[in-house]
């Protein structure tokens, strides 16, 4: 398995502030990259709220590049627990996103 300086890195995004790019090829279903931090139970610019083996919901204060992913009503990744996987191919170059859930639906 790549590590994650291997798989993607952070750079300017034309959808919002910093982004996360692929560097490498990514075929629908491939796991990417796991987003990595500290437990929190507060809300936060890079948190990732994911459901543990109990259905709770857990948060993870992002450290790692994945606290840049990009929200997209398309996206072209999800979360697997703390797990990012591909949705469809992603090309080396292309952002990486996923949807940020549901109180974003409106926002494109």
């Amino acid at each position: 398995m790549a590590s994650i300086d291997e798989a993607v890195e952070v750079r300017e995004s034309p959808i919002h502030g910093r982004g996360v790019f692929a560097r490498k090829r990514f075929r629908k279903g491939a796991y990417i990259a796991t987003f990595e931090g500290q437990p929190t139970e507060q809300d936060g610019m890079h948190v990732l709220w994911v459901l543990d083996d109990d259905d709770r919901e857990i948060g993870i204060q992002g450290r790692n590049a994945l606290r840049f992913l990009n929200h997209a009503a398309k996206p072209n990744s999800e979360f697997l627990g703390p797990d990012l996987h591909a949705l469809r191919n992603i090309q080396p170059g292309q952002e990486i996103t996923f949807h940020y859930g549901e109180a974003w639906d409106d926002i494109d």
